[in-house]
């Protein structure tokens, strides 16, 4: 039977966003109906010439509505954005290495406001509806690429992940999520949270899709990654903080995971981090992040506060608070924990922990102010450990009740390492 054209393909995924029964209004806040039926025949003509421009060409990809995109004002979530932004004079790099590499960039997806948030809630635009439960929230801060890509409206989506944002919404949806080494893919042109965390990854149905985007978006050449032999590899699992107060679904699920691991040989080893301590001081000092965000909003802050979205205005203002020298301070020791904890992680092949503590809470009960910062605070935990310390990290899903996430976590440097072991484990988990 002959594989359905780029065009059909695409004129599902169209049908998909329009249906006004779905979540296409709350996932996809831009769509490019045109330009992407335009860049299906092109891909459909060379597939027919037999001149493919390389492993994403002829894909239904969705992009993160903070990257810029030629002559159109960057909204990053954000009703102020949408007023006052000036169009981008040019495309954001990652979008220009997928439109080189043929890919079909079909929407713009919603997001938390400003991407300052792991719940994914959305005031100005709508909360897109979680796929396996359509009352619990998707994860952000990248809300609508899960749901745009469970549904049916893309077949790969492009995010940010500063504390998370990839890997939350990955894990909360069933999804793989890809954050790779920080300095590898560039972010010209994707607003900015964090001049020092921000990174930018994938969210796709498979590890092979993952590293197919990574690459291209990277600069590099696509290799795809062999599953590696896991028997004898060293997987540490993280005790402590980064396995406490999991909840009941999560839980489980992890421990489960553990013991398909051990079944294949892996040397588990219990790993104790104490790093992690200095790194909770440090966030209780103000951290790195929130400070940066406020040098980036505080302008907007300033003048138009009340039309920010409350759960967002309060972590830019606690950043507001954090005195420069305080920063210049907590910047420094963040540069010697990173150098320390790439030491103590050079016995192990791999760290590995649950990507969130809890499953995806419900949107009705993050409504809550109180309730929004304590659910937003558990999501974002284990994730943000990962930026903060400069690794490099993939969430593969487990089989629940609702989606849980597995992540692993290498040494920054050792993405394609990484993606071997995950196509391995991933491999393990659906067999």
């Amino acid at each position: 039977m002959k594989a359905p054209s780029c065009r059909d393909r695409l004129e599902q995924a169209l049908a998909r966003i329009a249906d006004p029964n779905g979540e296409g209004a709350r996932a996809c806040l831009t769509v490019y109906a045109d330009a992407a039926r335009a860049g299906a025949d092109a891909a459909d003509a060379r597939t027919v010439r037999g001149g493919s421009l390389g492993p994403l060409d002829g894909t239904i990809v969705s992009i993160k509505d903070l990257f810029d995109v030629a002559g159109e004002p960057t909204r990053a979530g954000s009703k102020i954005l949408a007023e006052e932004a000036v169009p981008a004079v040019a495309d954001a790099t990652v979008v220009r290495r997928l439109r080189q590499a043929g890919a079909v960039i079909v929407a713009k997806t919603n997001m938390s406001e400003f991407a300052f948030s792991g719940i994914g809630a959305n005031p100005h635009f709508g909360t897109p509806g979680n796929p396996h439960d359509r009352r619990r929230v998707p994860g952000g801060s990248s809300a609508g690429a899960p749901v745009a890509l469970a549904d049916g409206m893309c077949e790969l989506s492009i995010g940010t992940d500063t504390g998370g944002s990839v890997r939350i919404p990955a894990a909360l949806c069933g999804l793989v999520g890809f954050k790779p080494s920080r300095q590898r893919v560039p972010i010209d042109g994707a607003f900015p949270l964090s001049k020092t965390l921000d990174s930018i990854g994938p969210i796709a149905r498979s590890v092979a899709d993952c590293a197919k985007a990574d690459a291209i978006m990277a600069g590099e050449e696509f290799t795809a990654p062999e599953p590696i032999a896991l028997a004898g590899l060293r997987f540490g699992v993280a005790e402590g903080l980064l396995l406490d107060r999991l909840d009941d679904i999560v839980a489980p699920a992890f421990k489960a995971a553990l013991g398909y691991l051990e079944g294949a040989g892996c040397r588990l080893s219990h790993e104790q981090l104490s790093l992690l301590d200095d790194w909770v001081a440090l966030n209780e000092r103000g951290g790195v992040l929130p400070p940066e965000a406020c040098a980036v909003h505080r302008d907007r802050l300033r003048r138009r506060a009340a039309d920010i979205d409350p759960n967002v205005r309060v972590r830019i203002e606690r950043g507001c608070a954090v005195s420069q020298a305080d920063y210049a301070d907590m910047v420094r020791e963040r540069a010697r924990l990173v150098a320390a904890m790439d030491a103590r992680l050079a016995a192990l092949d791999v760290l590995v922990m649950p990507t969130t503590a809890i499953v995806a809470p419900t949107i009705a009960e993050v409504a809550d102010t109180k309730v929004f910062a304590a659910r937003n605070a558990a999501l974002l935990r284990n994730t943000s450990m990962v930026n903060f310390f400069d690794l490099c990290a993939i969430s593969l899903p487990l089989q629940a009740t609702l989606p849980v996430g597995f992540m692993l976590v290498v040494r920054n440097g050792q993405d394609r390492q990484l993606l071997r072991i995950a196509a391995a484990v991933m491999q393990l988990f659906v067999a």
